[in-house]
């Protein structure tokens, strides 16, 4: 794409997008205009998936979509190779790697257990230093976790589809390798994209390999889990337990199985929070705004064939 001569003509929506985001386009230099007079969209509710299709259909000329989540699970059906796609890639990478930790370290130390309790109890946990950790996925998030657990002294497997050299990992697995990553762990971490190959990535078997000291932590999407048969896992043995800041359903509902369980820490989605997004969304927005008008290539490629 050659450099434009004039500011790009930014539309951002839906209808009461928030006033940060048109902040952030008019400070990557973009010129907010009307939907039907824009060249590109900032699109703020990913989860509007008739919204974006509705305003796709009626503007066919826009070039480019800018979504706001790493996950694009909702609106994968609508991205295809005639306009550029960018996400959330990387956005929120920080601040999900920290709450993996964080949950790492409380399950492991039985944090979660002893906070339930209402009386004094025995002592339990494992260390995280010098344990055996899986990483499923090999994007951003994975990128900062293997920075955070160095000085943990980890032994790190990273199963990603694309192998690759990454910094911190002491080997990196192809993805249909991933029962080889997980069957010796004492930690799985879940930080993979959301596709019809990764639903239900794991199952009964998948825990089964785990083992009975192994720890699962999500914080990608609930749908990579069969909740039922983590219940059924965590029940009776089968792993030590589960840190999920994502559950499949979701909102989890009072009353689930899950809830009751002590060896299950449960966060509301909150790897990463609205106060925690506002500004790295910003500031993805306005760098991609000013690589737009410069005729660069633009950050958080999504790749229409991988869905992601």
């Amino acid at each position: 794409m050659p450099p434009s001569t004039t500011a790009p003509r930014i539309a951002l929506g839906p209808e009461g997008a928030p006033g940060w985001l048109s902040d952030a386009i008019v400070a990557g230099g973009g010129h907010l205009v009307p939907l039907e007079q824009a060249e590109a969209l900032v699109w703020s509710d990913a989860r509007d998936a008739d919204g974006l299709e509705a305003a796709l259909d009626a503007n066919p000329e826009l070039r480019w979509v800018q979504l706001p989540f790493a996950g694009i699970e909702n609106v994968v059906h609508l991205v295809e190779d005639d306009r550029v796609w960018t996400c959330g890639k990387g956005v929120y990478a920080e601040p999900v790697a920290e709450m993996a930790l964080s949950l790492a370290l409380a399950g492991m130390r039985g944090l979660g257990t002893y906070a339930r309790a209402t009386s004094w109890s025995p002592p339990a946990g494992r260390n995280l230093i010098g344990a055996n950790v899986a990483i499923l996925g090999g994007g951003g998030i994975t990128d900062s976790l293997l920075r955070l657990l160095q000085p943990f002294d980890c032994d790190i497997t990273v199963v990603r589809n694309q192998v690759q050299d990454m910094p911190g990992a002491d080997v990196v697995l192809e993805a249909d390798r991933y029962t080889d990553a997980i069957a010796n762990a004492d930690l799985v971490v879940l930080a993979l994209a959301l596709t019809p190959e990764t639903e239900g990535i794991i199952g009964a078997s998948e825990l089964e390999l785990m083992g009975h000291n192994a720890w699962l932590v999500n914080v990608a999407r609930g749908r990579h889990v069969v909740t039922d048969d983590l219940v059924h896992a965590l029940r009776n043995g089968v792993i030590a337990g589960a840190g999920l800041d994502v559950t499949d359903p979701e909102p989890l509902p009072d009353g689930h199985p899950l809830w009751t369980l002590s060896n299950c820490i449960i966060s509301p989605h909150v790897g990463n929070t609205p106060e925690m997004a506002k500004p790295l969304l910003a500031e993805r927005v306005t760098a991609n705004v000013k690589r737009w008008a410069e005729g660069a290539e633009l950050v958080g490629l999504v790749d229409p064939e991988m869905g992601y």
